[in-house]
């Protein structure tokens, strides 16, 4: 085992060769890790596993925040933080099988649907965490951010197109379709896109539409919004969620705290 008393080494060396090896978030706490190692007396090859775990644990956090980044998922929401209390509609079990991420390995999509406020963006950024947490490539747009994206992109050739970030990545996350109605042009490219992407990778979107009413939002094209539930429902996971509005709740909580306080 490491002795309090360890015969001198050459650190710099073994810096280097950690380096060489591309260890090198190993070669940078190499100090601090061999002091923990004394002091707790390890043996040589709990000292080694100790090292190796914090390569590993270093490398994965610098993993994770370089995905989330290029990911563009907003901050601070997770799926530990949703209420299910205040949200009953919404399956606790649903929710985290979907943790697990088996959707995303059976290219398959999930709809979460309802009015405003009810926690469908929330939910969806969590399980795009729980993605990045899983080491899937994910992509977040608003509706009408990727509508300006693909019109931008409308006559990129095929095999440049396939490249795109939102036609590739293997999670892609669509949040407030319903919100606007899409003219022609943007249909016909959002048709596209979900015909590219069936059975090659994953969508979660969210929206203030039941499906009936997707033909209201397709620029009233019937037969284009068949097509496109056709490929979207093949295999999918639709969350209904009937409630209150989150908002609300809080805009509640401030009136009952302001009437506690006026008395």
């Amino acid at each position: 085992m490491l002795t309090k008393s360890p015969p001198r080494v050459d650190l710099d060396g073994t810096r280097e060769k950690l380096q060489r090896l591309c260890l090198n978030f190993a070669a940078e706490e190499l100090q601090s890790l061999l002091s923990d190692g004394v002091q707790s007396e390890m043996a040589p090859h709990r000292f080694l596993d100790l090292v190796l775990t914090h390569e590993i644990h270093r490398r994965e956090e610098r993993r994770f925040t370089r995905a989330l980044r290029l990911s563009g998922l907003p901050s601070g929401q997770s799926l530990a933080d949703f209420d299910f209390a205040f949200q009953p509609s919404v399956g606790r079990g649903t929710v985290e099988t979907l943790a697990t991420c088996q959707y995303i390995r059976d290219c398959a999509t999930v709809l979460l649907q309802g009015p405003p406020g009810v926690g469908k963006t929330h939910l969806a950024i969590g399980l795009g965490i729980k993605a990045l947490d899983n080491g899937f490539r994910v992509a977040f747009y608003r509706l009408s951010d990727l509508l300006w994206l693909m019109k931008k992109d409308k006559d990129t050739p095929p095999q440049a197109l396939k490249r795109k970030k939102y036609m590739s990545t293997q999670l892609l996350i669509i949040d407030e379709v319903g919100f606007e109605v899409m003219d022609r042009q943007e249909a016909s490219l959002f048709f596209r896109l979900v015909s590219h992407r069936y059975l090659r990778g994953s969508t979660i979107l969210t929206t203030n539409k039941s499906v009936k009413d997707w033909p209201d939002i397709l620029a009233g094209d019937e037969v284009m919004t068949t097509a496109i539930l056709d490929r979207l429902l093949h295999k999918s996971h639709v969350l209904n969620i009937k409630g209150r509005s989150y908002r609300l709740k809080d805009l509640d909580q401030q009136i009952q705290s302001s009437k506690q306080t006026k008395k």
